[in-house]
């Protein structure tokens, strides 16, 4: 068996190697055919499953898994979201969503200006490439969960969820 995963960022890429040690893990860039920033959490499942989709579209008996990040309104505050998608050898599509923090009000300035989340982090923190590392999630739970660590949770649900279904049906 083999895994694609819709993207090359490191955070995602070591989530599902975490999950799958086992399996041959491989990265590619994919169209998700949503915003560059997505901002709901419809958008950031759909950008998800389309990662997914893709994924499953570049070499056939292949798991396809898709990773997105995003943020979500919900009372007056936006929230950082996270969601991922699994779609098996057989077409089966599972889905799972992840933490959520509130982001200061400075940071939902410049989303609501047009600008990305992890160039806004890379601003508000002055390093570079956070969102291949630690995140905002990390930044602002000060490091006690990374952006890798968000998303590896995401992957063990997909896991679970596949697992159950692997063995619902084989029983």
């Amino acid at each position: 068996m083999k895994i694609i995963v819709g993207s090359t960022n490191p955070a995602k890429l070591n989530a599902v190697k975490q999950a799958f040690p086992d399996i041959d893990v491989e990265g590619f860039e994919v169209e998700t055919r949503v915003s560059s920033q997505p901002y709901s959490d419809e958008e950031t499942l759909e950008g998800a499953v389309n990662r997914a989709k893709e994924c499953v579209k570049i070499e056939k008996g292949v798991i396809g898994i898709g990773l997105e990040g995003g943020v979500m309104e919900f009372e007056d505050r936006i929230y950082l979201c996270n969601w991922g998608s699994l779609i098996d050898e057989q077409g089966n599509v599972f889905t799972a969503g992840g933490a959520r923090i509130p982001l200061p009000d400075e940071i939902r300035r410049g989303l609501e200006k047009g600008k990305e989340l992890g160039d806004l982090m890379d601003e508000y923190t002055q390093k570079q490439e956070i969102r291949k590392n630690e995140g905002a999630i990390g930044i602002f739970t000060h490091q006690q969960v990374s952006r890798g660590e968000m998303f590896a949770h995401v992957v063990s649900l997909l896991k679970g969820q596949y697992e159950f279904f692997n063995n619902k049906t084989d029983g």
